[in-house]
């Protein structure tokens, strides 16, 4: 029973999130923008955002505006990050009742200007498109993972 139920699941989900007419005009948005962060190019970022942008995660409270996003990028281009690379990157675009949507997979190899140290993540990031625009994006990974891998420990409040 329990095996029909969740072939039923995905198949009722699959059958709500269907490719639509835009999705390689949309996938094609996203790897431009990707190969916007990977070429640590904001002014380019800045193009492929909407005005409207709203940036959210990876924790659900995180959430930023275009403006204040392009800031931290061109802060983070000119005094942080040496490199970004994709690798293993998949991209797949769906339409639902509340919008266009792209959602990408991908290894993400980070170095840093300052010691040169690299932090890789799992990354997924859905991007909800209008217009030729993103409008919206989800970003879900370990922060912590990251945090752990340029040194940070975390201590436990009790065992203090």
């Amino acid at each position: 029973m329990k095996k029909i139920f969740l072939v039923a699941l995905m198949f009722s989900l699959f059958c709500s999130c269907a490719p639509n007419d835009s999705s390689k005009e949309n996938v094609a948005l996203i790897e431009n923008y990707i190969q916007a962060v990977e070429n640590l190019d904001y002014e380019a970022m800045d193009q492929i955002l909407d005005d409207t942008y709203l940036g959210i995660g990876p924790a659900r409270q995180d959430s930023i505006n275009k403006e204040n996003a392009i800031k931290n990028w061109k802060h983070n281009v000119e005094n942080l990050y040496e490199k970004i690379h994709y690798s293993k990157n998949r991209n797949f675009a769906v339409t639902t009742p509340e919008g266009e949507w792209v959602s990408n997979w991908a290894d993400l190899t980070i170095t840093y200007k300052s010691d040169q140290k690299q932090v890789s993540i799992l990354s997924n990031t859905i991007y909800r498109i209008k217009d030729g625009k993103i409008i919206q994006s989800i970003t879900f990974y370990n922060e912590a993972d990251a945090l752990e891998q340029l040194g940070y420990v975390f201590i436990n409040p009790e065992d203090l």
